[in-house]
């Protein structure tokens, strides 16, 4: 039986990179749905659009193609923006853009219409209560401040990409934390039927292999 997982967190809990493993290991479709709300963002900055200008924003959704490959690529209007989407700078930019309500409409009717044949993994920050609220399996993935920082830089470091250092990119994560969570549209929330797992001193198999567990019974039922 193919269902859909929904994997929810702040910024830097690794749901991305889980998502990965685990749509690998099912072979499934990761939707990375917060690289959607950062190439928003990127396109707004490279278009001088105020990321707090509504209309124009959604205006330029309009016009605006994103795709992301099965290899976790991710495609901006035809460009790959893998890389230039987790930039610092575009990170705090993505939650700025995610606060506006019908941007976020936008988005999730798009997330909503890739998931409807099953078989997705999708993480971002409204998954199991907004986006996918019928996914069999909900995630709720956490770390601590700290070791979400630590993790970003080392990721910055070895792809080459600009980065702050860690104390500065840890006050900026919890700074993202707190808009997320704060935000009129959409909060970061737990789902009450959520499994909250935290990572901060768990290997990318561990995490893993907890969720494949969780996973494995409605897996194994007929559809």
């Amino acid at each position: 039986m193919r269902i859909n997982i929904a994997i929810d967190g702040p910024s830097a809990a690794g749901k991305s990179t889980i998502s990965k493993r685990l749509a690998e290991k099912l072979s499934y479709v990761h939707l990375d749905t917060g690289a959607m709300y950062r190439c928003t963002a990127l396109k707004a900055v490279q278009n001088g659009i105020a990321l707090d200008d509504e209309e124009a924003v959604c205006d330029m959704l309009k016009n605006t193609e994103i795709r992301m490959t099965p290899a976790g690529d991710v495609f901006l209007d035809g460009k790959d923006v893998s890389d230039a989407i987790r930039t610092d700078e575009i990170s705090l930019a993505a939650s700025d853009v995610s606060k506006l309500k019908n941007v976020r409409r936008d988005l999730v009717l798009r997330q909503q219409e890739m998931a409807k044949e099953k078989g997705f993994i999708m993480d971002g920050r409204d998954i199991g209560t907004v986006v996918l609220k019928d996914a069999e399996v909900k995630i709720y993935m956490t770390a601590s401040a700290r070791a979400r920082a630590e993790r970003r830089y080392k990721q910055n470091i070895e792809k080459g990409i600009p980065t702050s250092d860690i104390d500065t990119i840890e006050k900026e994560i919890a700074e993202r934390d707190y808009q997320d969570m704060h935000r009129e549209n959409s909060p970061l929330t737990k789902a009450e039927d959520a499994v909250e797992i935290d990572t901060s001193y768990m290997s990318i198999e561990e995490v893993t292999d907890t969720i494949y567990a969780l996973a494995e019974p409605f897996l194994n039922q007929e559809g």
